[in-house]
């Protein structure tokens, strides 16, 4: 996006960081970001852009249901705009708001073809009632369907709503649900509407407010699994050993752990270890084999080793959920740098390169 490009290392307040969703990208930023200016504003900054990028930006607009305040505003701050100028409202995307936008930007022949365009690649996903419940509503919702009802919609839903609700489920039933994730390949439309207005319908007798698509596979559930808690990760990953465990291990091979960190390029553990506190870094590195602490010192200067090493010698016993949640903390920044694009991480046998 040549306008509307974030930096890949831009942070928003800390306040606010936590209202976001993990992993929300540039283009999904830039969306949320131009749903904000208006309609005379974002004209002007949509008439920078080219076709393609035009066409991209929309399908993110189309995509994005009701915007939270809170997450509007943290991506304001990170683009550097005053908060002065929200009024506490609520930004709503959809196909009609990237027909508006573009309509204002490039006049309505040109809008009516990108539009058309891109109606024919965006498929609105299913399931989207469920986002507006907290995640442990719709646990208790689902708890009581068959795994593979579960499945077909946590499958659906996006990585950053669907881990939550993974995690908060017993541990039979995880791994259940997870191994139904990774064999599912393409389930009927027909069929997706049917288990979706049943599901809606008794959840509003419940009283609670609130063509082919492929679904499923390996990569959905990695990305679930990623950005769910170390202890949750280990209870999938064994609950999924005992069901599967060829499919186990080709889930452990698409996903990063901590240990992965010696397989990175020199460079990009540099740019990894110069995010991460050195204290946080010396808990995660707390009983690690001397292979993956050698690999992280040997990327620092002199005196950063120095003062990892004096970190590591005053720490005493610590429990195994601390250098879990320090570990995890570690692998996020290296996703992060992914998602920006400043690293690429290899899966399986592959290498890892510095963008």
């Amino acid at each position: 996006m040549t306008v509307l490009a974030f930096p890949g290392n831009a942070t928003a307040p800390t306040t606010e960081v936590e209202a976001l969703p993990v992993g929300l990208n540039p283009r999904q930023k830039a969306a949320v970001l131009v749903l904000q200016l208006g309609r005379e504003e974002s004209a002007r900054v949509l008439a920078e852009l080219t076709e393609a990028e035009l066409e991209a930006l929309s399908i993110e607009i189309a995509r994005l249901g009701t915007v939270a305040p809170g997450i509007a505003a943290s991506v304001l701050d990170e683009f550097a705009y005053l908060l002065d100028d929200i009024k506490g409202g609520q930004a709503r995307g959809g196909m009609d708001a990237a027909m508006n936008m573009l309509t204002a930007s490039v006049g309505v022949e040109r809008a009516m073809a990108i539009v058309d365009r891109v109606s024919h690649n965006f498929v609105e996903m299913p399931f989207t009632f469920l986002q507006k419940l907290d995640h442990r509503q719709i646990v208790s919702f689902l708890a009581d369907e068959h795994p593979q009802t579960i499945a077909l919609v946590l499958a659906h839903l996006p990585a950053t709503i669907a881990a939550p609700i993974l995690a908060g489920l017993n541990r039979d039933l995880q791994a259940s649900v997870a191994h139904r994730i990774a064999v599912m390949d393409r389930t009927s439309p027909e069929l997706i509407r049917q288990v979706e207005q049943s599901l809606e319908r008794r959840l509003s007798s419940m009283g609670v407010r609130s063509d082919l698509s492929t679904v499923g596979g390996l990569r959905p559930l990695v990305d679930i699994i990623n950005r769910a808690d170390r202890a949750t990760e280990r209870m999938i990953i064994d609950g999924l050993e005992e069901l599967d465990s060829g499919l186990a291990e080709r889930v452990r091979s698409q996903m990063f752990m901590f240990e992965d960190i010696v397989g990175l390029e020199d460079r990009a553990i540099q740019l990894v270890v110069r995010q991460v506190p050195v204290n946080e870094l010396a808990i995660a590195l707390k009983g690690v084999s001397d292979t993956v602490r050698a690999k992280v010192m040997q990327n620092m200067s002199e005196r950063s080793a120095q003062g990892l090493t004096e970190e590591l010698d005053v720490l005493g016993p610590t429990r195994v959920h601390v250098v879990e949640e320090a570990q995890a903390a570690v692998v996020r920044v290296i996703r992060q740098l992914e998602e920006s694009g400043e690293i690429t991480v290899g899966r399986g046998e592959e290498d890892a390169f510095v963008a």
